[in-house]
Order: C-alpha cells, then sequence, then structure tokens
C-alpha cells in the first residue's frame, strides 16, 4: 500500500464532494507529519498521505533513490485508493512537490481527477539545486540538511532513532538532488506554488518558476517563515488550498 488514510471517524466530517487532500511528505518525513491536518481539514477534504518505504508502517522496507522510479511503483495503489474519477488535490513540500508533480502526471493518465497541484518550498520541477548534501559524511550530511531546513529534528539527537531515520534522509536527499522530471509537457493543471517569505534554500523567482510547468492557471503565495514554515502553519496552509480550489456554485 502507497496510500495511508489520515481521517478517522469522529476527527471531521466528510466532505460532501468527495474531494480528497492527498499530501506527499517532504525528505525524511512519514504520513504522520499530515495527522494534525485532518482535524484542521475541517471536513473540507478527506485527507490522505502517501506512505513511502523506509518510514512509519513501511519501516523495514528499502527507500527510493528516484523520484521518477517512486511515483511510478507507487502509482497504481494510489490510484485505486482514490478511485477513478475522483477529485483530488495534489499537495508536496520541497521533495514532496516535486513527487506530487511525477505523480499528477501519472494520476491523470488513469483517470483520477486532479483538481490541483500545490507546491511548496521548490524550484521548478527543471531547476536542480546548486548545493547538495548527498554523498557527504554523516555529520557533515546532517549539518547541511539543518543548515538548509533552518532546524533539527529532535529525534536526530537520539542514537536510536538516528540509525533509523538517517539512511531515509539519506536516501530521500540522494533522489531529491538528483530528480530530472520524466516529461517536458507541462501539466493541464492548476499549480499554486507556496513558499516562506525567508525560505535560504529557495528563492521567490524559484518558486514561481512553477508557472512553467502548466497550461492552466498559476498562482504563488508567500508564507511568514523560513523553508519549514508548514511546521507552524498548516491551517493557513489549508486555507489557502481552499481558496485556491473553491469551485463556484
Amino acid at each position: 500500500m502507497g496510500l495511508v488514510k489520515v481521517t478517522e471517524p469522529g476527527t471531521s466530517a466528510p466532505p460532501a464532494d468527495g474531494t480528497t487532500l492527498l499530501c506527499v511528505p517532504f525528505a525524511g518525513a512519514g504520513p504522520s507529519f499530515f495527522h494534525p491536518w485532518r482535524e484542521l481539514a475541517a471536513g473540507r477534504w478527506r485527507v490522505s498521505a502517501v506512505e513511502l518505504p523506509g518510514r512509519e508502517r513501511r519501516l523495514m522496507e528499502p527507500p527510493y533513490r528516484n523520484v521518477v522510479e517512486a511515483a511510478k511503483t507507487e502509482v497504481d495503489a494510489i490510484a485505486a485508493e482514490l478511485g477513478q474519477g475522483a477529485r483530488t488535490v495534489l499537495f508536496g513540500h520541497s521533495l514532496g512537490a516535486v513527487l506530487a508533480y511525477e505523480l499528477a502526471h501519472l494520476l491523470l493518465a488513469r483517470g483520477v481527477h486532479v483538481e490541483q497541484l500545490v507546491v511548496s518550498g521548490s524550484p521548478g520541477p527543471w531547476t536542480q539545486r546548486e548545493r547538495r548534501a548527498a554523498g557527504l559524511p554523516d555529520e557533515e550530511f546532517l549539518a547541511r540538511v539543518e543548515e538548509f531546513a533552518g532546524f533539527r529534528h529532535e529525534a536526530l539527537d537520539h542514537p536510536e532513532m538516528r540509525e533509523l531515520i538517517l539512511p531515509v534522509l539519506q536516501a530521500d536527499c540522494e533522489m531529491h538532488e538528483a530528480y530530472v522530471p520524466s516529461t517536458d509537457t507541462p501539466l493541464p493543471v492548476p499549480i499554486c506554488s507556496l513558499r516562506g517569505d525567508s525560505d535560504g534554500l529557495v528563492t521567490a523567482q524559484e518558486a514561481q518558476q512553477w508557472r512553467e510547468a502548466t497550461t492552466a492557471g498559476f498562482s504563488y503565495v508567500e508564507f511568514p517563515g523560513d523553508h519549514m514554515y508548514l511546521v507552524d502553519l498548516g491551517r493557513q496552509v489549508l486555507d489557502v488550498i481552499e481558496t485556491k480550489t473553491a469551485r463556484p456554485h
């Protein structure tokens, strides 16, 4: 299974139109990051998250090292869970943004109706990072990732947790930094690009490169904060997604 339903009975009413907000985690993260969003969504969507190998319930599976391979391998299970013709909004932050972009192409080809792609903390899909962390020794790698993200995950200070998290984080960074899109064809889906206004990893100009990745509408929104602004601003992010995906009645 590549998809985890994070909506639980009693947390919020299901949306009347059956729209799913499918969240794609960033490097090192699992679907549990989005668990609080099920309540914050307040019935606006069914909130689900992609669960990749190497974390949480798939902890014992080897992590991917290629974004395109990950998308192609996971998409059938995701599409089956969503259902053909289902209305879906895709959200991805950083690594999750480019993985969501690949999934959007594949889901459309499988008859899933992708209403909007919301990308966060990411340059356009054709832009590769100049400064990299992959391949560095462990301590240098963690220092570089901490510099990129603007914070250090407290679990990395516990030896047992670090032993579990570090290989996945390294694999995620490797596949993100080596990412090359599978296609040059823009999506026929509106894209909204989000960014923290003090993000030192992705410039405003880079975040707006996503305009070239769609033949439909494009919008750009900044939030106060650095690369990981969404850790504290989940409700505000969801409010923007609701605004961008609102359909006329």
